[in-house]
C-alpha cells in the first residue's frame, strides 16, 4: 500500500473584511492545494484564522496546529507564504523546533522553502529575521514622522469617533452627529454596564458605527480606551 503524507494547510488574513470576502483566503488555499498535489500529499485539514493578527501566536488556529503536531497527526504543514504563519522570528523558531521534534516539515509555497532540510531551515530563519528588521525599521521611521507632525501642531492618525476634521484641516472638533454615542457610553459606564451590554444598548437605540455597522464589544472598548488616555 502506498504511503501518503498527512498534510495540513494553514491560511490567515489580518482583517475581518478580508475574511468576509474570502479572496485572500481562497488564493492561499489554492496555492496550498496545488503544492499538495505536486508533493503527492493528502490535505487532511485546512486551518483558517480569519481576521487575526500575525504579530503573535495567540489565534484559534494556532492553538489547534501545534496540538495536531504534538499528537503526531500530521507529517507536513503547507502555507502559501511565511507572513500568514507568523511575523515574529521568536515565534517561528518555536514552531520550527516543535515541528522538528515531531518530524514535521513546514513548506512555504511563496518562498519555495521546505524545512525538511537543514538548508531550508536556515534560509527560512534568515528571511524571517530580515522581514522583522524591515518592519521595525519602517515602524521607527513612521514614529519619527508622526512625532515631527505633532510637534508642528499637525493632526496624525485616525480621527476618533465623535470628532471631525475642522475647516483648517489641522484641528479636530466635536461632530454633532456622532457625539450621542460617546455620551451614551459615558452614561452607561457610570451605571456599571459591561462593554458587551453597552454595545447591545447602542444597537437597541438604533445607533451605528461610522461604517454604519452594528456596535460590537471591541468597538466600545476602543472608545472607552481613548477616553482613559485623554483623562
Amino acid at each position: 500500500m502506498l504511503w501518503t503524507m498527512r498534510t495540513i494547510g494553514y491560511v490567515r488574513v489580518s482583517t475581518d473584511e478580508q475574511a468576509d470576502h474570502g479572496v485572500s483566503l481562497e488564493a492561499q488555499e489554492a496555492k496550498i492545494r496545488a503544492m499538495a498535489v505536486v508533493q503527492g500529499a493528502e490535505i487532511v485539514d485546512l486551518i483558517i484564522d480569519g481576521g487575526e493578527s500575525g504579530k503573535n501566536l495567540d489565534r484559534p488556529g494556532m492553538e489547534r496546529l501545534p496540538a495536531l503536531v504534538e499528537e503526531r497527526k500530521v507529517d507536513t504543514v503547507i502555507i502559501a507564504k511565511l507572513d500568514p504563519l507568523t511575523r515574529s522570528v521568536k515565534d517561528l523558531a518555536e514552531l520550527l523546533e516543535r515541528f522538528q521534534r515531531r518530524g514535521v516539515s513546514l513548506v512555504s509555497v511563496g518562498e519555495s522553502l521546505d524545512t525538511g532540510s537543514a538548508a531550508g531551515r536556515l534560509v527560512i530563519n534568515i528571511m524571517t529575521a530580515v522581514s522583522q528588521w524591515e518592519r521595525e525599521a519602517i515602524g521607527e521611521r513612521t514614529r519619527y514622522a508622526m512625532n515631527h507632525k505633532r510637534s508642528n501642531g499637525e493632526r496624525v492618525g485616525n480621527i476618533a469617533y465623535g470628532y471631525r476634521l475642522a475647516a483648517d484641516s489641522r484641528r479636530l472638533e466635536p461632530d454633532p452627529a456622532e457625539q450621542a454615542v460617546p455620551t451614551a457610553i459615558r452614561d452607561l459606564r457610570a451605571r456599571r454596564c459591561t462593554l458587551r451590554g453597552i454595545a447591545a444598548e447602542l444597537n437597541a437605540r438604533g445607533l451605528r458605527t461610522r461604517r454604519k455597522s452594528s456596535w460590537r464589544l471591541e468597538h466600545v472598548a476602543r472608545i472607552v480606551g481613548r477616553r482613559k488616555l485623554a483623562n
